[in-house]
């Protein structure tokens, strides 16, 4: 007797049942049976139904993160006041504030002293700058003269004591400052520092692009004569007063004409000289982008550092805010210009800040205990210390390779513990994996011709590609290009997409990778006239490595120029490629180590050598030879055969196949390679519950790390089903060892599908839903009296279609209105009636199996029905591609067939509908043209009408595969 358990697993609960079968006896018993609800609240579980998966503990981590912010901002100024302090620039006020013995640059009791502040004899609070203050006052006075004496009583109109930062930010630039003065001029500079994205996120800064904020007046609109597929408008060109047009036609004239309009443009060349502009409508009081370029084009157009543009602005006009208006979010280059200006002028003016001594008594006073950073910047001076050692330094990103995959295939043995350490995955912009890639497209590749001699999808791939030297020249046309649509791939083979598709997505511009890094190699290269033969795969290899493992920008350049200098290239190849994009950080599933052993099992042609086959792979293919000729290659008795030898699917996949060692697919390479075509041999195996009790205690060692997944619905259910299976050890079996014979799982829906599918699907959802809501609102319409007609509104047009067609075209005008009195005291149409409305629209207000017209008057009656195309009891599918409506009587006739059979066997056969009426069946050869003039765009449902047979496999959403989480459990 075996005991069997299964469970299903979902994203709130966990259904199991323990069983006992005695298969050869047919015999068994249900032991036990139940489910278990997983702790999971609503709003996660909706996110990850939408392809959100948002950790429990997201806004903790957010909150660390500001924290962390914080932290480093205190850090920061307390090194400055450290630094300060040896050079004896702080005011005696502020330096009494500071603990310089036990917490060094801390404020004293957490208090929060404003340096240019300080308290007099008095107790009162006084300015310490006043010259320089009153310096100001002075420029004040000549720009705004009437603004400090009124006529009414002479007062002098006070100016902000703030405002003298700015003055000493201008001043400084040229004019010696006071050390005192300086020490405020930096540690302002260390509160704002500017906006700065890490070179791992900075986009390619090419030369022909050029982005600009613009103010644009509309100056006229010209009607293209075209009609808006959503709303129905009418569509203009755009022109601006400047004489720019505006890149896209726009359907709302009313929004446009005579109005000022804000955008960021972005201006390129393109190949043939034209001047091409895109444009992205902003707002610059709402856009935080807009905001951002509109800044810093301001302040570019100045020609002016920060400072000086907000002291010249007041001195202009007084009553400007500074702060989220005339100065916000912009670019840390800004400021490091500034402060790097200033402190190149005082350095020169302030002998300390030249004194060797003072400079290493502070990198002393910073770096007590770390002797190797104290020596590399030993000689480099106070503009590096206060620029790049605190004020702007930028910590370095931490490794992330443990979040990378392990590799499946190839490990390492650790020689202190034995144990097994699995190899990173390979980086996806690798030349290698890139050729791999490539290989592995090609092996699955196939073209098929939609009909041919009343036969669908002819596969015709071996016609197109007759022989290895085919294979080669697509592979190296594939092997020049980034990327490849199904259009592109028809038109190599001069074939038309009307009449031919491939196997992957039936889109003509959905597009698939190729080899996007030498791509973008080869692409400059062109702009350098070097020949695209220096590209060898041991170059590409070097170049890729250098790009992308070299982060720094000064190291890169360098890596560069000794690139340029070992293969005698120009200045201009340095130049180009010191600007080349970072590289994404995608990985692939199999390691470098392990697709440089697959690699020569998937090469054709010149590309393959048998020098590069191992003899264990040819042993290997001779067993699987000698297997299936023991067979004789029937497939019935394949699937009879339990072979521990030769997998089955292994098998079945070299039936068709000439045994040769080129051009095969990935799973048949890794079986020649590693003697296994999956990772499942080398799955752990818990032999009691208390392993399982072991595995989930995160004090012992090799336990289950939390967020190792990083993926928090997978991880809760995992974790559940774990303590599902080991609860139901301890009850029924005692814990006892290999209590278990086998253990089934099934996934639900959601479960199985990836990121992408789950937001595919959400959206699709929604869709539909507002689909729904429109038919209920038409069908709500219907029900009503009166009609206020809008002609160019496309739902009244709908209802027009409906009246002229439902009612006042039918023969009896009064047998048709009582029809629609009925409907009408329905004030909420029924999921059945919304459901019979588009099928309706999808037929073409036609029955398919008769070609006779369905009147809108007769559709909700009962002279009409639903009726599945394959019979729910052959084939559960409720889904709408499974459906269509049709006359009752034709519905009975055709009773358990499908709707080829039944016009198999039926066809021009005529149907007795009552009251004298009759009806013909479609013959054959009418039928299948009907089909295909009336459902050519809907693919799923005109095979499933041309289909006889009822479908091998399960319906499509339980087709699924079993990914992530399957894969885990």
């Amino acid at each position: 007797m075996k005991k069997i358990l299964g469970l299903d697993l979902g994203t709130n609960s966990i259904g199991w049942a323990l069983v006992e079968q005695d298969f050869e006896n047919k015999q068994g018993q249900i032991l036990g049976l139940g489910s278990r609800i997983i702790p999971m609240p609503q709003d996660i579980l909706t996110d990850f139904g939408k392809g959100t998966t948002k950790s429990q503990t997201a806004d903790r981590t957010k909150a660390r993160g500001v924290r962390r912010l914080y932290q480093r901002d205190n850090l920061r100024r307390e090194r400055l006041h450290r630094v300060l302090n040896i050079l004896n620039f702080l005011p005696q006020h502020f330096k009494n504030e500071i603990d310089f013995e036990f917490h060094k640059g801390q404020f004293i009791n957490y208090g929060e002293p404003k340096l240019p502040f300080f308290k007099n004899d008095e107790g009162k609070y006084e300015f310490l700058f006043k010259d320089s203050y009153n310096e100001m006052v002075e420029e004040f006075k000549k720009a705004q003269p009437d603004l400090f004496y009124t006529k009414a009583n002479g007062k002098e109109t006070k100016i902000p004591y703030d405002w003298t930062i700015y003055y000493l930010r201008k001043k400084a630039l040229s004019l010696k400052i006071s050390k005192e003065e300086l020490a405020w001029l930096i540690l302002n500079f260390n509160q704002k520092r500017g906006y700065y994205q890490l070179s791992e996120d900075e986009q390619e800064n090419d030369e022909n692009k050029i982005k600009e904020f613009v103010v644009l007046k509309v100056g006229k609109l010209i009607e293209t004569g075209e009609i808006a597929k959503k709303t129905g408008d009418k569509l203009f060109k755009v022109f601006f007063e400047n004489g720019w047009e505006y890149d896209k036609p726009t359907a709302r004239p009313q929004d446009w004409e005579g109005k000022t309009k804000e955008f960021i443009v972005t201006t390129s060349e393109t190949k043939d000289g034209k001047i091409k502009r895109s444009y992205k409508a902003v707002d610059s009081e709402q856009d935080w982008i807009a905001i951002k370029k509109k800044t810093e084009q301001e302040i570019g157009k100045s020609g002016e550092t920060i400072g000086t543009y907000i002291y010249e602005t007041l001195l202009t006009n007084p009553t400007q805010k500074i702060r989220g208006k005339l100065v916000r979010t912009i670019e840390r280059k800004f400021y490091k210009d500034e402060l790097k200006s200033i402190l190149e002028t005082q350095i020169e003016l302030h002998t300390d800040l030249q004194s060797k001594k003072l400079y290493s008594a502070c990198i002393n006073e910073l770096y007590p205990n770390n002797e190797a950073h104290r020596k590399n910047i030993e000689n480099r001076g106070f503009l590096y210390l206060f620029m790049d050692d605190i004020i702007f330094y930028q910590r370095p990103l931490k490794t992330k390779t443990y979040l990378i995959s392990d590799c499946s295939l190839e490990y390492r043995i650790r020689k202190d513990t034995k144990e097994k350490v699995y190899i990173k995955c390979i980086a996806k912009s690798n030349p290698i994996f890139q050729e791999f890639r490539l290989w592995q497209f090609l092996a699955n590749l196939k073209i098929y011709e939609r009909e041919r001699d009343g036969n669908f999808d002819v596969d015709v791939t071996m016609e197109l590609l007759n022989s290895e030297d085919e294979w080669v020249k697509l592979f190296d046309s594939l092997n020049d290009k980034e990327e490849i649509s199904q259009k592109q791939m028809l038109s190599y083979f001069k074939l038309n997409v009307e009449k031919y598709r491939w196997n992957f997505v039936d889109e003509p511009d959905k597009k698939y990778p190729c080899n996007e890094t030498r791509f973008s190699f080869l692409s400059r290269f062109k702009k350098l006239n070097i020949d695209s033969s220096f590209l060898t795969p041991e170059v590409t290899q070097h170049l890729w490595h250098l790009l992308y493992s070299v982060t720094d920008p000064e190291e890169r350049k360098s890596a560069i120029k000794k690139f340029a200098t070992k293969h005698s290239l120009n200045t201009v190849f340095e130049e180009l490629f010191a600007k080349f994009p970072p590289f994404k950080r995608d990985y692939g599933s199999f390691s470098e180590k392990a697709i440089k052993k697959l690699l020569p099992f998937m090469r054709k042609g010149i590309y393959w050598s048998e020098d590069n086959i191992s003899e264990q792979a040819k042993t290997r293919i001779n067993s699987i030879i000698e297997r299936l000729e023991t067979i004789k290659f029937e497939l019935n008795r394949l699937e009879e055969i339990t072979d521990d030898v030769v997998p089955k699917q292994v098998l079945k996949s070299f039936i068709n196949s000439d045994y040769s060692l080129k051009g095969l697919n990935t799973y048949q390479a890794s079986y020649l390679v590693y003697g296994r075509h999956s990772e499942a041999s080398d799955t752990k195996k818990w032999a009691t519950s208390q392993d399982i009790a072991d595995f989930l205690n995160p004090k012992l060692k090799g336990s289950f790390k939390q967020h190792s997944l990083r993926n928090p619905i997978v991880e809760q259910v995992l974790t559940e089903t774990l303590r599902v299976v080991k609860d139901i050890w301890d009850e029924f079996g005692n814990g006892e060892e290999s209590y278990f014979d086998e253990i089934h799982i099934e996934l639900g829906r959601e479960m199985k599908n990836d990121k992408k599918t789950r937001e595919r699907i959400s959206k699709t959802q929604n869709e539909n839903e507002n689909t729904n809501l429109r038919i209920r609102a038409i069908l709500n319409e219907l029900l009503n009296d009166g009609l206020d007609v809008k002609p160019y509104s496309p739902s009244q047009q709908e209802i027009l279609k409906i009246y002229e067609e439902g009612v006042f075209q039918n023969e009896n005008k009064k047998e048709a209105l009582e029809e629609i009195e009925k409907i009408r005291k329905n004030a909420s149409p029924s999921k059945s009636e919304i459901q019979r409305y588009k099928l309706w629209l999808e037929q073409g207000y036609i029955s398919p199996y008769t070609g006779k017209s369905i009147m809108l008057s007769e559709l909700f009656t009962h002279k009409y029905q639903i009726e599945h195309i394959f019979p729910q009891s052959r084939y559960f599918d409720d889904s709408l591609s499974n459906k269509i409506i049709c006359e009752a009587e034709v519905n009975q006739l055709k009773d358990n067939r499908t709707a080829y059979e039944f016009i198999k066997e039926f066809g021009g056969t005529s149907v007795d509908l009552g009251q004298g009426r009759n009806i013909k069946v479609f013959t054959i050869p009418e039928y299948e043209q009907h089909v295909k003039t009336y459902f050519n765009k809907n693919k799923i449902k005109r095979e499933n009408l041309l289909n006889e047979d009822i479908p091998e496999s399960f319906i499509n959403r339980q087709m699924n595969d079993s990914r992530y989480i399957s894969k885990v459990v």
